[in-house]
């Protein structure tokens, strides 16, 4: 079986999921304000479409050529290192050009953009472009006027005087064209403008804004894009309230761009023939250096060719090879032959055949074999005694030391000869081994010599190319179609409508769900049950206005009587549901901190009580800060309170119930009030009396119904001293003011079980907010009409 308790909290139970319906509700109910501010909007885009300045759109199309496109001589400036390009400028660098503020700036200038004349209309000032009656003129350097933020007014009388004033407000000065005027940035010059014929008889006002300002405004009002992707047309769109003044912006962006890039590929052209020159004299310097080396090196080393001279050496070293080869072949012919020759006491025949180069040696060696064979002739006929053989022993020592001594002299002369021979030949082989040295030292030289030639040719050529191009400069732009007017673009007043629909209903909605999300605050028992869903809710107390009254009276059937009538039927279905042994009749009445009802709470649920004819006590036990003295003692009749109360009960033991029970009439509903008395300095203490079980003992069985109302019970511990007294504990959280966050509180008590039979009721909820849309008191009750209701009646 489910107890009455439990059905009552599946009743104030809420599905957790979305609900459309209740969203709908919670903007809905605010629904002044979304019309007030769509109807706001609607009349902001009237107006804007009433009396906004027509404006007329510009357009051209112009076609962006790479300077291939161009003559000869600006490709072959490519050819350049320093000027080459792996390809030509991307199209989006090209507009970003056209739109810098830079660039804006030198159209600004020479449209005089930053010198605007308005003329006054029935609504709004137009713009006298080109049409204005005079001209200004600062007698100032243009750096100051550049950056003027300055503005007069003008009233021409006639075609030599006008009227002359700074602000709208000041006294008219009559001034005569061409007088200086005196302001902060200087003296200016008013004169006619030549040609014009025009009579104005309204004001005119001359507005001097900063040129980059204007500049500024243009970057980023002129559109440059390419119609196409990969594509080098470009389509060039800019508004204005004058249809001249668009065109001659866009027209002047193209001439100025033109001229910039012929310009730029002027300087482009001038810098390279400056730059070729340079490069050409230091060319020719560096020829003549490598020149002078080449000369200097040849002088220095004695050279004239290296290749001729490498050969002649060579043929001179095998040469001289050949005669060092002679000389020692020679020398060991001579060495031979005076080994053969002995001591000379003896005689052998020597070699007369050696092909020795010296005459001499061969005489004598042919002469002394040719004795030599005399004397051996001799020796076999005579002995060693003849005298035939001692003259010839003498003629051949004489012929011997002769020979000794010639070979001697020829040794010598032979080996003079081979030294020199080679000395000659070290000094060919040094120059034989530095050749190919000197070539390399040689080659280095005429191949710098050979670059330095083909640079100097190479520059020379480049150097007319570039003088040419200076004469053959092509545009870098095609005109395909010069600015023209699409005529007025006027305001789509459907988009601008459905943009005051939308913000219209998008800022009250934004408002309503930036304030439901930031809230922290609960506002109606659902909120109260999000938070806690294990705990009845018995009803919600309407707030009330200053003209409502705030107690409840008999047969009232106003909204604050009706909603506590539900919460006394609510409180006896769970009442009869509950089993409670001791004190069933008393009911406290507490609530989280200061300031959420409940002595207003105690008082009218004690009136609702009595109006069915039962006995209620009132007994105020926030001895701490008591409230019902206060509200009683305002209300209107003729009961007099006797001074004593809850504390002076239990802390006097000869006090009893009737002297602190005072009785009163209220809207014609008996209930008996015990006050709280006098503030006691131990509450705490005082409470923790057994005075308070037998006062609670008492009045349980002579009352119907005991209504308590206790002190907060976060903030002191005064209401859980005492709640064991207590059958029925009315919880009372306030709307708009009990943060959700301190439900939490509320929440550990209920689990702890220091209240018994814990039930909340939500107090001062906006009618609007009541959970389930519920509206007390309609049911027979006056209706109440609106503005609308009221005009209609």
């Amino acid at each position: 079986m489910i107890s009455n308790e439990n059905k009552f909290d599946i009743e104030n139970s809420s599905s957790e999921h979305f609900n459309l319906k209740k969203t709908i509700g919670l903007y809905a109910k605010h629904w002044m304000w979304f019309v007030i501010s769509i109807l706001f909007f609607c009349v902001l885009a009237y107006i804007q479409i009433r009396y906004s300045i027509p404006k007329y759109a510009a357009t051209a199309k112009i076609m962006i050529l790479d300077d291939n496109d161009g003559t000869g001589g600006a490709n072959a400036l490519q050819e350049l290192s320093l000027f080459s390009e792996n390809e030509t400028a991307a199209i989006e660098d090209e507009i970003e050009v056209m739109t810098s503020r830079t660039f804006m700036k030198d159209i600004v200038k020479k449209l005089n953009l930053n010198i605007s004349y308005y003329a006054s209309g029935r609504v709004n000032e137009y713009e006298l472009y080109k049409k204005n009656p005079f001209t200004v003129n600062f007698i100032v350097s243009d750096s100051i006027v550049d950056n003027i933020s300055f503005n007069f007014f003008v009233d021409v009388i006639s075609d030599t005087e006008f009227n002359y004033r700074e602000l709208e407000d000041d006294e008219p000065v009559k001034i005569t064209f061409g007088e200086n005027i005196s302001t902060a940035y200087g003296n200016m010059v008013l004169m006619p403008r030549e040609g014009y014929q025009g009579v104005y008889t309204t004001t005119i006002r001359v507005q001097f804004t900063p040129v980059m300002d204007i500049a500024t405004y243009l970057n980023g009002s002129v559109s440059v894009s390419p119609i196409a992707k990969s594509s080098k047309v470009l389509s060039i769109y800019y508004e204005d309230t004058v249809l001249e003044k668009a065109t001659d912006i866009i027209n002047t962006l193209i001439d100025t761009y033109n001229i910039t890039s012929l310009e730029k590929k002027n300087i482009r052209s001038e810098n390279t023939v400056k730059f070729i020159e340079k490069r050409i004299d230091s060319i020719t310097y560096d020829l003549v250096n490598v020149d002078n080396n080449i000369v200097r090196y040849k002088t220095v080393n004695k050279i004239t060719d290296v290749a001729s001279e490498a050969g002649q050496f060579l043929a001179s070293s095998t040469v001289n090879e050949q005669e060092i080869d002679n000389a020692k072949t020679q020398l060991r012919r001579l060495n031979y032959m005076d080994e053969s020759l002995g001591d000379n006491n003896s005689f052998s025949p020597i070699p007369s055949n050696l092909g020795l180069g010296d005459g001499a040696i061969n005489t004598l060696s042919e002469k002394y074999n040719q004795l030599l064979r005399e004397r051996n002739s001799k020796l076999q006929s005579a002995g060693e005694r003849n005298p035939i053989v001692l003259e010839l022993n003498e003629t051949l020592k004489g012929i011997k030391q002769n020979l000794n001594s010639s070979i001697k002299n020829s040794k010598q002369s032979l080996g003079i000869q081979i030294n020199s021979l080679q000395t000659q030949s070290t000094r060919l082989s040094s120059k034989i081994y530095a050749v190919p040295g000197q070539e390399s030292k040689l080659r280095s030289i005429e191949r710098k010599q050979g670059i330095k030639e083909q640079i100097y040719l190479f520059l020379l050529e480049k150097r007319e190319e570039a003088a040419i191009t200076l004469t053959a400069t092509t545009p870098n732009l095609k005109i395909i179609d010069e600015a023209y007017s699409y005529g007025e673009v006027s305001v789509n007043g459907k988009i601008l409508y459905i943009g005051a629909l939308f913000l219209g209903f998008l800022i009250p909605f934004g408002f309503i769900y930036g304030r439901d999300l930031l809230d922290t605050k609960i506002h109606n028992k659902e909120d109260v049950h999000r938070e806690i869903k294990n705990i009845s809710i018995l009803g919600e107390i309407p707030r009330l206005s200053k003209s409502d009254k705030n107690l409840v009276e008999r047969n009232d059937r106003s909204v604050l009587s009706e909603s506590f009538r539900i919460i006394r039927t609510n409180f006896d279905f769970v009442r009869r549901g509950r089993e409670v042994e001791n004190y069933k009749n008393v009911m406290f009445v507490t609530s989280t901190i200061n300031g959420e009802g409940k002595s207003f709470f105690s008082m009218n649920m004690a009136l609702t009580l009595a109006s069915t004819n039962k006995r209620v006590l009132l007994i105020g036990a926030d001895i701490r800060n008591p409230q019902l003295f206060t509200k009683i003692k305002s209300i209107e009749n003729n009961n007099e309170s006797k001074g004593l109360g809850l504390t002076e009960f239990i802390a006097d033991k000869s006090t009893l119930l009737n002297d602190v029970v005072t009785s009163h009439t209220i809207n014609d509903i008996n209930i008996d009030v015990m006050y709280s008395g006098s503030i006691p300095p131990n509450p705490a203490e005082l409470l923790m009396s057994d005075r308070v079980k037998d006062l609670f003992d008492k009045v349980s069985a002579e009352y119907d119904f005991v209504i308590v109302d206790t002190a907060p019970s976060m903030l002191v511990t005064d209401t859980l001293l005492i709640s064991k007294y207590a059958g029925h504990t009315f919880y009372v959280t306030r709307a708009g003011y009990t943060e959700k966050e301190i439900l939490n509180f509320t929440k550990e008590i209920h689990a702890d079980n220091k209240l018994n039979g814990m039930m909340l009721v939500v107090n001062d909820v906006d009618q609007s907010n009541f959970g389930y849309g519920a509206k007390y008191g309609y049911y027979g009750a006056p209706e109440k009409r609106g503005w609308f209701g009221r005009k209609k009646a």
